[in-house]
């Protein structure tokens, strides 16, 4: 280890150190990620400023943040599966009443595919309004390099993929598979199977006087057992957001941003509509949305640095049954679908931005009110099933450019400015779940008023 490497390290050390002191204090949690986030960003800078983005330093030095940044999305990976099988279960079970399963199932699901309908369109609209185009994008050699791993990695196994084959990858056929996260479609696979054992144990109860009680005291032990565990790794968010947002802001490339710097600020106020779109969505069902987002804020902030839906679940969760007042059930269905399925940003705005701009290169007018129908309707329908990691905005244009007859050779161009816009897109996806399970929540009238009012100051009481 060279001398500006370990001095990189020391510092970033210290600064843990020094943020493990502040955290000591009686702040809430939104705060101590808000300070993690701007010390990042931060030390970042100074870090881009003093080597620059291409330096050999620097991108030796980022391995070492990424023992914290990648650790703590690593450590909340690891608790995903677990937590999502055991919350189904849980609320499944406490429902006493399966046709309550469909109802939650059903306004859930309804709100995610709906606004990711919006948020097609929306990307129909911004990408008009900034005249975005495919035409005259060069293609070096790691657009190149990329276009060759997409055609091997994905093309074939996802362009291929119908809508049957789709829904039927849903289903699960080995559980223990789908537990280690096998599969894209992995997380629903989990819930539907959970759901199945879930209806079992209610049936067990009505059956079996003895053994009924025995098995819900068992999933209820079970749940606490995990939900302890979520908040052991919770206490290290602001020490992730912290790592993950040194690593962004050292190693982002202000040419490659400039260059493209017009797609960037489209997408940028194309999740800012859809922001918009959910605080609207809220408000109609008696939400106030200025305190739904800063009761939520550390949920997105970690969304947007991690850049994974799936890893934001166990906090999503939290949040929405802490903070809002949701019950477990519907919350726990909210963000495991949410990650897989409507995802607004990566599988609804996304794709069809790519397929507006790359529809005049092969003569169509991507502003034909049927051809726009015909993108919605894939674009919706697709979005089920699209993984809630770094790269699911990737698995969801890979079908629908096929779908819609158009070349995939544009999602490779963007590989420059594709992380920094992967940020807002997983906050938007994040954002889009706990919208769904608030809504489903206000619709069934099971919303704890008494949590959702309490002010910050007052969630220390819970903690």
């Amino acid at each position: 280890m060279n001398l500006p490497l370990g001095l990189n390290v020391v510092v970033f050390v210290a600064l843990l150190l020094l943020l493990a002191k502040s955290s000591r204090s009686q702040w809430s949690l939104a705060k101590k990620v808000l300070v993690g986030l701007l010390v990042g960003v931060v030390f970042g800078l100074a870090l881009q400023l003093i080597y620059g983005p291409d330096s050999a330093v620097l991108k030796n030095s980022i391995p070492w943040f990424n023992i914290v940044g990648n650790g703590y999305v690593q450590l909340l990976q690891m608790i995903v599966m677990p937590l999502v099988f055991v919350s189904i279960l849980s609320a499944v079970a406490r429902l006493h009443n399966a046709s309550s399963l469909g109802k939650i199932s059903f306004l859930t699901i309804g709100t995610l595919l709906f606004t990711t309908l919006i948020a097609a369109l929306v990307g129909v609209f911004v990408t008009k309004l900034f005249g975005l185009t495919a035409e005259g994008l060069v293609q070096g050699t790691q657009e190149t390099a990329r276009l060759a791993a997409l055609q091997t990695n994905y093309v074939g196994k996802v362009a291929d993929l119908t809508v049957p084959q789709m829904v039927l990858s849903f289903i699960p056929k080995n559980p223990f598979a789908d537990l280690t996260g096998a599969s894209p479609t992995s997380i629903i696979s989990v819930v539907i199977f959970s759901a199945f054992v879930g209806v079992a144990a209610l049936q067990l109860v009505k059956d079996d006087a003895e053994k009924g009680p025995k098995v819900l005291a068992f999933i209820e032990i079970m749940q606490s057992w995990v939900m302890k565990l979520v908040r052991l790794v919770m206490k290290l968010t602001p020490y992730g957001v912290m790592a993950l947002m040194t690593k962004v802001v050292a190693g982002s490339n202000i040419h490659d941003i400039i260059k493209l710097g017009s797609f960037v600020v489209a997408s940028y106020l194309g999740l800012a509509i859809m922001f918009a779109v959910h605080a609207l969505l809220l408000s109609f069902t008696g939400v106030n949305p200025a305190k739904f987002f800063r009761k939520v804020w550390p949920v997105l902030s970690f969304a947007f640095t991690s850049r994974s839906s799936a890893a934001t679940i166990p906090l999503s969760v939290e949040a929405q049954t802490r903070r809002l007042g949701i019950p477990e059930s519907i919350a726990s269905f909210a963000a495991s679908f949410g990650a897989t399925i409507g995802q607004n940003g990566c599988a609804g705005l996304y794709p069809t931005m790519l397929a507006v701009m790359v529809a005049p290169t092969v003569g169509i007018n991507p502003f034909e009110p049927m051809w726009i129908a015909t993108l919605v309707g894939i674009v919706t329908l697709s979005s089920a099933g699209v993984a809630g990691v770094g790269g699911g905005a990737t698995f969801a244009a890979l079908i629908v450019l096929p779908a819609m007859g158009l070349p995939v050779t544009l999602v490779a161009l963007l590989i420059s400015i594709e992380p920094l816009i992967d940020m807002g897109r997983t906050a938007l996806n994040v954002s889009g779940s706990m919208t769904a399970g608030t809504i489903t929540s206000q619709l069934l009238k099971l919303t704890d008023k008494k949590v959702m009012d309490e002010e910050e100051h007052a969630e220390l009481a819970h903690r």
